[in-house]
Parts: C-alpha cells; structure tokens; sequence
C-alpha cells in the first residue's frame, strides 16, 4: 500500500543550497518539475520502494530506473516530457535513493525489482507491458528483468551501459585505480559537518564534466540527507555487497543480444563506455536488428550533459514502438 501518495509538481525538488534563488535554472527544466507527479512508497518485502508517477494510468506504461548509486531524480526532468502520452514511473533501486535495502545486491535480485514494483504499481493491469528505459547499471539490471520475465515487459531501452570487446574492456580495468563503483559494505557512510562539504566529495563515474552542471548539483543535493547536525549519503553500504569483477562484465554485450523482446541502445556520441566501436561489436554478435542513437557531445551521463536531445531520442523510440506490436514472446 502507498504511505502518502502526494500529486503535485515538484517546486521543493528546487532547493536553495543548489539553486540559489532559482533565477538562473532554465525555464524547461523549472516547467518540467511543475508537471504534477505522484511521489510516494509501495512496500515490497517487508522494505519500502520509493517512486515518482506522472501522466495518466490508461497509458501505455513506462518503467523507469537509474545507474550505481543514483536515484529516480536523474529522470524527474526527463519523464515530464513523456508524461502526455504514457504513465510513467521511475524508482529508486533497492538501498539508493529513498527506497530501503531489500534482498540481496547479485544481479538476480536486481531484476526482480523491475517485475516487484511494476506488480505493485499494477502496471500490469489489463494485460500491459511496460516499456523499462535504464540508465548504465540500471540498464544491466534490465536486462536480467526481461530475461528472467520473457514476455513481461514490451521492451528496454539500454542507456550507456558499458559494453566493450574483451580485449579493450580488460585494457580499460586495468587503467583504472579502483573497481567501478567499489566501496565497503561493512562501513557506514561517511558523515560531513555541512552541505558543502558533502558536495565537494560527489563525483560521478566514469569522471566527466557535464554539459548542464546545475543537474549535477540537482543529483548531488538529493544524493544527499541531514542527519542531526551532519550530512550523509542516501545509499545504504548493503548495495557494495556485490560480485563487481571484470570479468563479470565480458558476458554483458552477449546477453543484451540474447535478452528476449525488443532492444533498443541511447548512448553518449563521446562516452568512454559505449563507442562506436561498442556499436559495431554489438552488430557482430548478431544484435543487427537493435537501434543504437547516439546522443551528440554527451558522455556516460547522458541525461546531465543533453537532456533534451536525450528526451528526444526516448520519445522517437517510444512512438516508433507504439505503432509497431512487439514479437509474441511466451511466459
């Protein structure tokens, strides 16, 4: 059952330790968040699952979900856009964002979280399959969704997640200092004495500059919460507890060929995890048959760098896709 479902647009998003008087922030960005929204928590397991809702219920339904240690926020500009034609959630993975730690971290549980909520949400009413969009790890999560339920979902949009031949992903491990996305789940999270010294310290991985650096500071601030007189990060250490080795990410390219359904790929035109070299081995596995939109001077966080760009390549797939019925896939 949702704890306080509230319907309205999303004005308290703009806070002003990041915004300052707000007189600066684009007039689409601040339209967006005026689009009314739900925001709430479904239990699940025992645990809380936080999520955003907007446009109407009868629509064809969009499921939405965001990268390592990100939250839902990362779409709460994006989905506005989407909301005339579709219904669309996008939720906080389990132990990131404002949604408990539930289960265990491996990829299995991962997936099963698409299914979990969109049962909650009764996304599947009438028969309804929803479209999953998912950025970087969310999108590996994704694709475990749709191969663990064939026919569950209408089809997933891939964003940026890293995809490389064997020899250049082993070549880009080895240049790195530390795993992606590594950390102790056996640590509390580290505490600061303010705001600004919290931000100082959230960086994004791969590093990058962003195109649109007021939507760093967005996704900073609400990366963030007060804790008495100290600031902390959101996430709960539990989501480390997790296999994040190379080699478990030679097999990703195959499995995104071999996932079930409809597949399509919105990439960085200059990100470090998917080039067009990514694209072209993709095609050599046999995924010919995928679209693969490449974002123009965006990188890995291609939604901080190009938003509107981003939002047009997502509305172009979803409206080529409405029109054309997906394959019959059997439960």
């Amino acid at each position: 059952m949702n704890e306080m479902a509230k319907m309205e647009g999303a004005a308290g998003d703009i806070n002003p330790l990041w915004a300052g008087d707000g007189s600066q922030l684009p007039e689409w960005f601040v339209s967006a968040l005026t689009v009314p929204r739900e925001e709430a928590c479904v239990e699940i397991g025992g645990a809380r699952a936080h999520y955003f809702r907007w446009g109407d219920r009868a629509k064809p339904k969009v499921l939405m979900t965001h990268g390592f240690l990100a939250h839902a926020r990362c779409f709460a500009f994006i989905a506005p856009f989407l909301a005339e034609d579709y219904d669309v959630v996008a939720f906080d993975l389990a132990g990131m964002g404002d949604s408990d730690m539930r289960g265990q971290a491996d990829p299995s549980a991962r997936g099963c979280e698409f299914r979990e909520i969109a049962e909650a949400l009764d996304m599947f009413a009438g028969g309804q399959k929803p479209v999953i969009i998912a950025h970087s790890f969310g999108s590996g999560a994704a694709l475990t969704a749709v191969t663990q339920s064939p026919g569950a979902f209408s089809g997933v949009v891939v964003c940026d997640l890293m995809i490389m031949r064997p020899k250049l992903l082993e070549q880009y491990w080895n240049h790195r200092q530390s795993s992606l996305g590594s950390g102790d789940p056996d640590k509390p999270n580290k505490r600061y004495p303010s705001y600004e010294a919290a931000r100082e310290r959230y960086i994004l991985s791969p590093p990058q500059p962003v195109g649109e650096p007021f939507l760093l500071d967005y996704m900073a601030y609400h990366s963030l919460r007060r804790d008495g007189d100290d600031w902390t990060w959101k996430f709960s250490p539990e989501v480390f507890r997790r296999s994040n080795k190379s080699k478990d990410w030679f097999s990703v390219a195959e499995q995104l060929v071999q996932a079930p359904g409809r597949k399509a790929i919105v990439h960085g035109g200059k990100s470090q995890l998917f080039t067009r070299d990514s694209a072209e081995y993709i095609r050599e596995l046999g995924g010919g048959d995928i679209p693969i939109i490449a974002i123009p001077e965006a990188r890995h966080h291609l939604m901080l760098d190009q938003p509107l760009a981003f939002v047009t390549a997502l509305r172009s797939l979803l409206a080529l896709w409405k029109t054309h019925a997906p394959p019959t896939i059997a439960n």
